[in-house]
């Protein structure tokens, strides 16, 4: 077999950098819209007219909504700068032209992020938030693979072929869980992009019922009953912070529609199947690796940020939508996503380097002399 790429560790730790940063961004991003606030800064691609990185203090430290909005346009633009250094970098010193495939792709895909980002502001349009936060994403996970594909493991792994085929069994499961909290991400981007508050905000039940009713009479009753708690909440202090600016967001303005009803107990119904997946997958592994491997060890982990995940959305619901809650799970749910495609990366490479020495032989086989193989045949 070939011997294995001599590669810098600086790279590596670069990618590295640069999804953390990423990871950063979707935090402010989801705190941008947990708080409405999208629209805060009017302009685009300038900041109220200055150039975005000359805007003075005093027209974004500490005015609410554009601090988020402004730190979000700031923290994208460095992103993109590290995204197109690592491409650089990825052009200049990667051997493999897949790799380097996939540097330019993040570049194109970084760029293509800031106009959608752009154009929600310039178009007013909600939807486009909606998509701005999928590829958002798809763009963390492309970096942590070229983070992966960039890493000593990468190069240096070395799978039996019966592990192989363990490995190349559980993809399947690990696909499925993968699909499924992309789903979530995406209703619950839905549920925050409609900025109409909580629609359901008791659990285990849901208006106190299994299922909610969603006639017109009931939505109308749910209204005036979330109406009646905004009102206990501003009583009570536990509405807004001591600046007067809202700290919890279960009522914006805009009314009930049953199938704002519908669209969070899709969310529930998908963050129970989930957790059915992720233990399954955590079963399986666990049958065809053993308790002691690596693999077995990460998808335990999995289950634990599952499981928290449906935790901090329980907390989400109960806090009444406090920003700070709200803008954590998006985060836990980014990294569910990122650290589920990791662990089918990690599967396939380990499936493809137990059947690589099997495929080399065969090709070598392939290659003798019809006689010298008629006599290893014997």
């Amino acid at each position: 077999m070939p011997a294995p790429l001599q590669q810098s560790p600086w790279l590596h730790r670069f990618a590295m950098f640069t999804a953390l940063a990423t990871l950063i961004l979707i935090g402010i991003g989801g705190l941008v819209t947990t708080k409405g606030v999208g629209m805060a800064v009017p302009d685009w691609p300038n900041t109220f007219g200055y150039n975005m990185f000359v805007v003075p203090f005093d027209r974004w430290i500490g005015q609410f909504g554009i601090f988020e909005e402004h730190s979000h346009r700031l923290v994208a633009s460095f992103v993109g700068l590290l995204t197109m250094i690592l491409a650089i970098w990825l052009w200049f010193s990667e051997p493999r032209k897949w790799v380097r495939r996939l540097g330019v792709g993040a570049f194109v895909l970084v760029v293509a992020q800031g106009v959608l980002g752009g154009l929600r502001v310039t178009e007013i349009n909600p939807n486009l938030g909606l998509i701005h936060g999928a590829v958002a994403q798809l763009f963390l996970i492309l970096i942590c693979g070229i983070a992966l594909v960039t890493s000593g493991w990468w190069h240096r792994v070395n799978v039996g072929r019966e592990q192989g085929v363990c490995f190349g069994r559980l993809q399947g499961a690990i696909i499925a869980v993968v699909c499924l909290v992309f789903v979530q991400l995406l209703l619950g981007a839905t549920m925050r992009h409609q900025h109409a508050g909580l629609a359901i905000w008791d659990f285990p039940l849901a208006h106190g019922q299994v299922w909610p009713a969603t006639d017109a009479t009931s939505v109308a009753q749910y209204n005036e009953s979330r109406q009646a708690l905004q009102r206990e909440l501003h009583a009570e202090n536990r509405l807004l912070d001591k600046a007067g600016n809202p700290v919890k967001f279960l009522a914006t303005g805009k009314e009930i529609q049953p199938w704002h009803i519908w669209l969070q107990m899709l969310h529930r119904l998908g963050a129970v199947a989930t957790l059915a997946l992720a233990i399954a997958l955590v079963v399986k592994t666990s049958r065809r690796l053993g308790q002691a491997h690596r693999f077995t060890r990460a998808s335990y982990v999995l289950l634990a940020m599952i499981l928290g995940q449906a935790g901090m959305g329980i907390w989400t619901l109960l806090s009444n939508k406090a920003a700070d809650v709200a803008t954590g799970h998006v985060v836990l749910g980014a990294v569910c996503l990122a650290f589920t495609s990791l662990m089918l990366m990690v599967a396939k490479r380990c499936a493809f380097v137990a059947g690589a020495e099997e495929r080399l032989a065969k090709r070598e086989f392939n290659e003798l002399p019809n006689a010298d193989r008629a006599a290893l045949a014997v």
